[in-house]
């Protein structure tokens, strides 16, 4: 689908696995489709989620909201889209959207912070979201 250096989209078919009893998507397993298009973003952008791990560098998410506004049901095409709104040297904020046929069924935030593999905070590595990449929201 469609990628900018700060944005990118997915498309996600719902499984018959990821509902509940009425046939539409769990409102859990839309964290995990806004988890699958940020991980894209990243490697979009040229890097590995598994390799910053081998490296000390991981992401936890902080604080997240989300709306629902139409639910999502078993076998829909979703496109996910997710966006780096903000970046600091050790906080990245997203805004997520998911939606089917033209219609946006949920938006969503959210603040991930960089930490180490003691779990403390920790600078992301500079060359990870360059002043470039996403319209001079880096903080230094």
């Amino acid at each position: 689908m469609g990628t900018t250096a700060s944005r990118c989209e997915i498309e996600v078919r719902v499984r018959y696995a990821e509902c509940d009893a009425m046939g539409y998507l769990h409102h859990a397993r839309y964290f995990e489709y806004f988890e699958l298009a940020r991980t894209e973003l990243l490697r979009n952008r040229g890097y590995r989620y598994r390799d910053l791990e081998r490296e000390g560098v991981f992401f936890v998410v902080a604080k997240t909201e989300c709306r629902f506004k139409r639910p999502v049901r078993y076998d829909d095409l979703t496109t996910i889209m997710a966006e780096v709104t903000r970046s600091t040297r050790a906080r990245l904020e997203h805004r997520y959207e998911i939606v089917v046929d033209g219609v946006v069924c949920c938006e969503a935030t959210s603040t991930l912070a960089c930490v180490g593999r003691d779990g403390r905070p920790r600078l992301m590595p500079e060359h990870l979201w360059p002043e470039e990449a996403d319209g001079g929201t880096h903080g230094h």
